[in-house]
């Protein structure tokens, strides 16, 4: 069922603990259980299993139970030992497991969507159990009476979800890039706002509350850092994964951002630095170094009797250039470029090698990552994806945190 990885080496990566196999389609989503060794996983399979690591260093399904429809979202509330299922006919079921883990009782079923349901978050303050939905909604229902408080929709799929259980404030991705803060009342919401700045579909978000810090990834490989407390919005961009962005984890202690993507690349950004904002393109009809015209610009091409040029962007100042006059290219991680990107010549003059310091560590799970959460006070971390894999990682080699920390998850 599992295998422990024996090997520790002595270098800054993460170290594979243990393998978790025995899923027969791909793993959804996968969480460590506080203060236990143990992992609580959901499957396309139709199965939710409860792994507890034995005397042997192996993990044994200890709950092994089917649902009816395959499992596409799950949340796990540890003081109440209450976990929430969303499965891919849009329903969200209900199950208490005993303090051994070795029982399981369902407690109900909550009709929360008509397709699939992409992300779950409990409130015990409010007895909500909030979700989105591939029915492009979000929802948030009453655990007590199992009744629908309210439903909010969206022009595409809801792919992902974060709250701030103090101001009850919904932070909703979707397919189309875009993501809209919401304000959810007993019976009813308001949009607060709506933050665009990804070129493709929102995969997943993180929420600090005590810096008021959302994180997005997305299909377009990237990271936005929005600056919700300080009403700035975009602050910051980050690029260094190769592959669509799937789980993200701030680490507000230790001020280090974990990233994991679908090509397998785990990555951790130091955020306790001064970083610059990458600038906002600039349009122009000529290049804005040499003066000649982009292909569009008819009446300067006549003029001049030359051929428009292809339109480019620095990356660093961001202004409308000719490939002649950005033929270099350079990182700049303080800008949040951790490879190489197109920036014109006198950017790239003005760039010195300390500039060029990675701010971020990048490393290889070597497996397909679709879902990844983190038991920060420990150190560990777990992910799961379509190869049916989970893999159990110590990060303390690289964020440096622990239980002597004194910190743990919010």
């Amino acid at each position: 069922m599992a295998a422990e990885i024996h090997s520790r080496p002595q270098s800054s990566r993460p170290v594979l603990l243990s393998k978790i196999e025995g899923h027969q389609d791909a793993v959804t989503a996968a969480l460590l259980i506080p203060k236990e060794d143990g992992v609580i996983t959901a499957s396309e399979d139709r199965t939710i299993r409860v792994w507890l690591k034995r005397d042997s260093g192996q993990y044994w399904p200890s709950i092994y139970h089917t649902m009816a429809s395959p499992c596409s979202a799950m949340a796990y509330h540890h003081d109440s030992r209450r976990i929430f299922v969303g499965q891919d006919n849009g329903a969200v079921m209900e199950f208490h497991v005993s303090e051994d883990f070795n029982k399981m009782n369902f407690i109900k079923t909550y009709p929360a969507h008509q397709n699939r349901v992409s992300a779950i978050i409990f409130s015990l303050a409010t007895e909500w159990v909030i979700s989105t939905g591939h029915d492009k909604c979000v929802s948030w229902m009453c655990t007590r009476s199992g009744n629908m408080l309210g439903r909010h929709f969206f022009t595409s799929w809801a792919s992902c979800l974060q709250y701030d259980f103090d101001t009850q404030y919904a932070f909703v991705g979707d397919y189309s890039g875009q993501i809209t803060l919401l304000k959810l009342e007993q019976n009813t919401c308001s949009v607060i706002t709506t933050l665009k700045g990804h070129e493709g579909s929102v995969a997943c978000l993180w929420w600090d509350p005590i810096q008021r810090l959302l994180f997005s990834g997305a299909s377009d490989n990237s990271i936005i850092m929005w600056d919700i407390g300080g009403r700035k919005g975009r602050t910051l961009l980050l690029q260094g994964h190769h592959d669509k962005v799937q789980s993200l984890c701030y680490l507000q202690f230790t001020r280090q951002l974990v990233s994991c993507s679908s090509d397998g690349g785990i990555a951790v950004w130091n955020m306790d630095v001064s970083r610059e904002e990458a600038p906002q393109w600039l349009e122009s009809d000529s290049c804005q170094k040499c003066e000649q015209p982009f292909f569009w610009n008819i009446k300067q091409m006549w003029d001049t009797k030359t051929l428009g040029l292809r339109q480019h962007h620095c990356r660093k100042c961001g202004q409308a250039v000719c490939g002649k006059c950005s033929s270099k290219r350079s990182s700049y991680p303080v800008m949040g470029f951790e490879f190489q990107v197109r920036v014109c010549d006198s950017c790239y003059d003005s760039i010195k090698d300390e500039d060029r310091t990675s701010l971020a560590t990048f490393h290889e799970g070597k497996h397909n990552i679709s879902h990844m959460s983190m038991d920060v006070a420990r150190g560990l971390m777990v992910t799961c994806g379509t190869d049916r894999i989970v893999k159990i990682w110590d990060m303390t080699p690289v964020v440096g945190c622990s239980l002597a920390t004194g910190f743990s998850p919010h």
